[in-house]
Formats: structure tokens, sequence, C-alpha cells
């Protein structure tokens, strides 16, 4: 029970102080917006401006901030951060002023000369001329103005960001656009990916099948012609051949695993999972909810996602262990990858990534890899599965 109390006076605590800061900030930022509103009628300008305010506005509220912004709304939070940050952020300004007035003047003000001795409370203009007054006023005027600083200034501080939020938030037919573009955008990766993935099944084919195809159409063809004149030549060519289309089933199983992974038909998604933290090099430690029935699409792409990202600890991170966590809630399937190795995943070096996101963008699907340098890595996706 203390401990709980405990994190409650932490969250409190953090939230006076950011929202205290928040405050602070957004009559800073009024200001220079009154002051430079002529520059921000230029569009890029208030994009920038609005921007930088709105993703502000949302990490104070733990939301993600984004969709297109456009310049008229832009403009519109400029005249509305100006009428409204303003006086929220004098008022922060005033009652943290008061409250170090009373925390640091009061003590000294007979250090003050007679007529410019320090006051309490500026609405009733109380001048402290004596300790009784400077201590009993000052205390009570710190515990009023603290309150609202605790209480009232993080609600003031919320109020803005949300207003800062609506006032910015795409439209309906904003939205729609930035989908279409999305959509499109992916459909575009979606038909490189496929493309690429024909070239290689074409590729794999061809230099590993198809030579050990010929190679035994010739080994066959040359024990025919040794039938007649060499018999015993025969044996050894057709055990040749035996042993080529023996290694031909096996590339050209290779090649149909990565088009649909048969251990997925046999073992389900749950299995093939397994598997592969079996197999791999660093241990893993799989954390699996009951996913329910998937679409066969979606555990193609979630076996791949796991199999690249697990392949990537393997040869990139210097990781001594992973951890694997899969759930579903309603109808999204997240998935995420976690290791304690080096991070700085860099998507720039080939390390798989793209390959990831184009395929789960062509199911609609999001994906964000953190990796600080010195790590953790954290890659998390999240996938439609209706």
């Amino acid at each position: 029970m203390t401990s709980v109390r405990r994190r409650e006076e932490v969250r409190m605590r953090d939230r006076a102080f950011s929202g205290s800061v928040y405050l602070l900030g957004t009559l800073a930022t009024a200001v220079i917006t009154a002051l430079a509103l002529p520059v921000l009628l230029a569009p890029p300008a208030a994009r920038g401006w609005a921007e930088w305010h709105r993703q502000r506005a949302g990490r104070l509220l733990g939301v993600p901030a984004d969709g297109r912004l456009g310049g008229r709304r832009a403009l519109a939070w400029a005249l509305a951060h100006v009428a409204v940050g303003f006086p929220l952020g004098l008022a922060a300004l005033m009652c943290l002023g008061n409250i170090l007035v009373a925390a640091v003047a009061l003590p000294l003000w007979w250090a003050f000369p007679a007529g410019e001795r320090p006051t309490l409370f500026s609405f009733f203009d109380v001048h402290v001329g004596d300790w009784e007054t400077a201590l009993v006023g000052g205390s009570v005027q710190i515990a009023v103005l603290g309150a609202a600083a605790w209480w009232v200034l993080p609600t003031l501080a919320r109020l803005h960001a949300r207003l800062c939020l609506a006032v910015l938030a795409p439209s309906a037919r904003e939205r729609l656009t930035e989908r279409v573009d999305v959509l499109t955008r992916s459909r575009v990766g979606v038909v490189d990916a496929h493309g690429a993935e024909l070239q290689r099944i074409e590729r794999d084919l061809h230099d590993g099948t198809q030579a050990r195809l010929v190679t035994i159409a010739m080994q066959l063809g040359m024990a025919r012609e040794s039938l007649a004149d060499d018999p015993d030549a025969v044996a050894a060519l057709l055990a040749q051949a035996h042993e080529t289309a023996e290694e031909a089933m096996v590339e050209l199983r290779t090649v149909l695993q990565t088009i649909y992974p048969p251990i997925l038909a046999d073992r389900g998604l749950d299995g093939a999972l397994t598997a592969l933290a079996v197999r791999s090099s660093v241990p893993v430690h799989i954390e699996l909810a009951d996913l329910g029935a998937l679409p066969a699409t979606v555990e193609a792409v979630a076996y791949y996602v796991i199999a690249e990202a697990l392949t990537n600890v393997t040869k990139h991170a210097a990781a001594t262990r992973a951890a694997l966590r899969i759930k579903r809630a309603g109808d999204v399937l997240s998935i995420e990858v976690t290791d304690d190795g080096r991070g700085g995943a860099d998507e720039a070096r080939g390390t798989g990534i793209p390959g990831i996101r184009r395929r789960v963008a062509a199911l609609d699907g999001a994906v964000r890899l953190d990796s600080p340098p010195g790590g953790p890595t954290t890659l998390a996706v999240q996938m439609p599965c209706a």
C-alpha cells in the first residue's frame, strides 16, 4: 500500500512539474507568436511552428500527434495560442512567482526600505511590516499557491494541450487524403517487393534446381549411350543421377519454404515460433498469448518478421538474450522483439528492416524500431488480423 501511495505521489509531482514547465513555455511561445505573427502568415512557417506545438502537446498528454497539417489550421492555432496561451501562462508565472517571493523575499522583509517592503496576496495588498505577518502570511501564501501549482496548473496545462491537438487535428478529408497516400505508397512497395521476390525465386530455381535437373538429364543421357558399350559405367552414372535428383529436391524444398513455410501448415504459428526460438543461437524468451485463428497471410508475415528479427539479433546485435512477445487485442496482432545487444540498428546498412516494413505495410500494419546506441533494441509491429 505504501509503495502504491509513493508511486502516486511521484506521478502527481511529475504532473505538477511538467504542467508548470509547459505553461511557462506556453507564455514564452505566446509572446513570440504575437511578435512574429506577420512571419507566421507564411504557410511553411505557420505549419512548422504549429507542428512543434502539436508534438509538445502530444508529449505532455502522452498521445501520438500525427496527421497532415494544413496552413489554415496552423494560422488558426497561432491566433488561438495568443488568445488562450498568454493568460494561462501568465497565471502560472504569477502563481510560481508569488511562491518564490513568499519563500525568499518575505523572510528578508526587514532588509527592504520601509516604503518598498514586499506584499502578500497582490489582490489584498497586505504589506509585511513585522515578523508575524511575514511568517504567518508567507506560510499561508505558499500553502495556497502551492496547492494551486500542485492541482490547478497541471489541469490548465492539459486543457491547453488538448485545445492544441483539437485545433490542429486533421479534418476527415485530410485524413482520407493521407490514407490514400499511405495506401498508394504501400501498394508501390508491395509491387516492388513482389517483383523482387519473384526475381529471387527465379534466380534460386535457375541457379540451383534447374542446374541440377540439367545435370541429371546429362547423366541419364550418358548412361543410355553407355548401356551397350560400357554397361559397368551405367550403374555409376545412375547413382550420380540419383544423388543429383535428391539434391535438386532439397533445393526445391528450400525455395518452397521461403514462399510459405510448411511448418506453419504443420504446427501453426505457435509451433513455428517455438522452432525459431530453439534454432536461434541467442536464447529467446517467448511470451505467447492465445492468438485464436489468424489468416494465412498474417501468419506468414508474422513468421517472416520474427525470423528476420531474430536473424538480425544473431548477426548484428551481439546480444546475450532476446525476448519475443506476441499477443492479439481484438483485430490487431502485436509483435515485439527485444534484445540486450549494442543497439544502433541502421536500416540503411541492410539489416532487413526495410523488407519487414514493406511486408507489414502490405497488410496495413505499422513498424516501430527503437535502437539507441548501447541498446536495448526493440522492434514493435502491429498488424490487423481480422
